[in-house]
């Protein structure tokens, strides 16, 4: 058994790489029979996860040390092959979908399979290589960008995810520096990000043109490969949001002011819950992971096999440090079939949530591990996020372990903060549709456009004389936005669906968790809609189903006594 440690990484030489898969795509072409197809396609596909592996040892481990020379150097070499690697996919796909034996292999693999061919082709061409390698740098940039930042507060200095703490503390005028400290990094280097973000948005402009569409949007959507759901789809989903679940925060946020004692809910207290301070671990990350192996031996047999395998091959960096990128994630290395959770844990609850949300992810790529070919181990963005969020909700009756007496704090925050997410989810993927529709405007236009957005979304919101996020600025630290464009949405859709397993799992907790293990089985197998389907969930565009689930939880809200925890 290897550990993380020792996953082995040598840099390829595409130039071999290249001939080599060539060989396979022709043995593919010549196949005489749908047995010889299915060989080629194994050859090419382990080819397929040989080079991903590759990258994912790069990409994690450059990102848990931006200081390392030689990660960054190889992070900057995948960046610049990484459309010729998407060349071979494409080319590969091409054969696919004209192969003699398409009949034969779709009933093997899936319709799905094919569906993913038609939408990567029609992402790609030659003509733009040279402009998604810029694509890629621009984003890397970004990313080290945010990862630099070493912020000076109360005689230390810290990174952006180190702060988090401050800005959720139980005094005020510690709240409001700290937020001001954090912002204060943008701020600097907002000539920096507007650059950043102006080049990047020209460039997917130019690769849409280039590729015949009219702007970036149709293409932003083929590349999350959103076979069964449109813009309009989207649009409708977000006036739901608007008009039923808007209100509902506002109504939260109003509590929120009374229960901590404010006259005016600024933005430095939207993070703090309670007056009497936030619900938090009870102990180090060490005892946090000792807690969550103990959960998750209780959970299931599944979870109980998958938590260990994790910690028998360290897949997991979970602390805050300097030169660590921010935020969390989870990756799959294929060849040694192993997740891998990054995260950056502060001491807030945050801490927990990620234990519980990436793990989600990484226990359905896990059980999805063994599927057979690399299209199916992930599900698209918006279903993956379904088991992240989902696995939040199964952990409640653990939560004990993590929060003790402040565990009724945590589950009223956990459930209020999904509510409240929505809104500001939706704004960000509005957001990106103006922008992409407008890639003319200047930096100063995109904020304004924010702007107006927050008085739609966020009307709660009070910067309190704050002049970087009042002029529209508070986007620039979405990493999503600069890295992913339009995986957004994707978190408010899943969000919906996972409230449903909450409420399920209320009513009938083993029925939804035989539903939830089915879904992260599935892996990518099927579209976001069948996916839905296979796992007896309401889709959140059907119109009613955001009403249904939300009117479940704010009775469950208003039941409780928010101001006694």
């Amino acid at each position: 058994m290897k550990t993380f440690e020792n996953f082995v990484y040598v840099r390829p030489d595409i130039k071999k790489e290249q001939e080599l898969f060539y060989i396979f795509l022709a043995d593919f072409r010549k196949a005489a029979s749908v047995s010889e197809a299915n060989k080629a396609i194994e050859k090419i596909n382990e080819q397929r996860n040989r080079l991903s592996s590759l990258f994912n040892i790069v990409y994690i481990r450059s990102s848990i040390d931006t200081n390392d020379d030689f990660y960054q150097k190889e992070r900057d070499f995948f960046d610049d092959i990484d459309p010729e690697i998407t060349a071979l996919h494409t080319a590969f796909y091409k054969e696919l979908i004209k192969s003699p034996f398409r009949l034969e292999l779709e009933k093997k693999w899936g319709k799905q399979l094919f569906d993913i061919a038609d939408y990567t082709i029609k992402a790609f061409s030659e003509e733009v290589i040279q402009l998604l390698k810029e694509e890629n740098k621009l984003t890397s940039a970004y990313a080290k960008l945010v990862a630099s930042a070493q912020v000076e507060f109360q005689g230390e200095v810290y990174t952006l995810a180190q702060l988090s703490p401050f800005a959720q503390d139980q005094d005020r005028e510690t709240r409001k520096k700290a937020i001001q400290a954090s912002t204060g990094f943008f701020e600097k280097h907002q000539g920096e990000f507007d650059d950043l973000y102006d080049k990047l948005v020209k460039i997917r402009h130019k690769i849409a043109t280039t590729l015949g569409y009219k702007n970036f949007i149709e293409l932003g959507y083929i590349r999350m490969l959103r076979v069964d759901y449109d813009t309009t789809m989207v649009e409708k989903f977000r006036k739901q949001v608007r008009e039923v679940i808007v209100p509902l925060v506002s109504k939260l946020y109003e509590k929120q002011k009374k229960r901590i004692g404010v006259n005016t809910l600024k933005f430095h207290d939207e993070n703090f819950k309670f007056k009497s301070g936030n619900a938090k671990p009870k102990g180090d990350p060490q005892w946090i992971i000792e807690n969550g192996k103990k959960m998750y031996e209780e959970l299931s047999r599944e979870t109980k096999d998958f938590f260990q395998y994790m910690l028998d091959r360290n897949l997991m960096d979970l602390e805050a440090k300097k030169g660590k990128e921010a935020g969390g994630y989870c990756t799959f290395v294929e060849d040694y079939q192993a997740p891998f959770i990054f995260a950056n844990f502060n001491g807030t609850s945050g801490d927990v949530d990620v234990l519980t949300h990436e793990a989600g992810h990484a226990f359905q790529v896990y059980s999805s591990r063994n599927i057979g070919i690399p299209e199916y181990i992930w599900p698209t963005y918006e279903s993956a996020e379904i088991h992240s969020m989902s696995m939040e909700f199964f952990t409640w009756p653990w939560m004990e372990l993590f929060f003790k007496e402040e565990t009724d704090k945590y589950k009223y925050t956990h459930l209020a903060d999904g509510l409240q997410f929505i809104p500001y989810g939706v704004a960000v993927d509005e957001f990106q549709h103006q922008v992409y529709e407008n890639p003319e405007w200047t930096p100063s236009d995109r904020k304004k456009a924010w702007k107006k957005l927050e008085e739609i979304y966020l009307p709660h919101r009070e910067y309190d004389n704050n002049s970087y996020l009042a002029a529209g600025g508070f986007w620039q630290r979405q990493g999503h936005i600069y890295e992913v464009p339009f995986y957004y949405i994707d978190y408010t859709l899943a969000q919906i669906c996972a409230f449903q397993f909450w409420k399920r799992s209320q009513e009938n907790y083993q029925e939804a968790w035989e539903d939830y293990l089915k879904l992260c089985k599935l892996g990518g197998s099927k579209s976001f809609l069948g996916l839905l389907e296979s796992a007896n969930l309401q889709s959140p565009f059907k119109e009613g189903t955001i009403e249904a689930v939300v009117q479940t939880i704010e009775e469950w809200l208003d039941q409780v006594d928010d101001t006694s925890l």
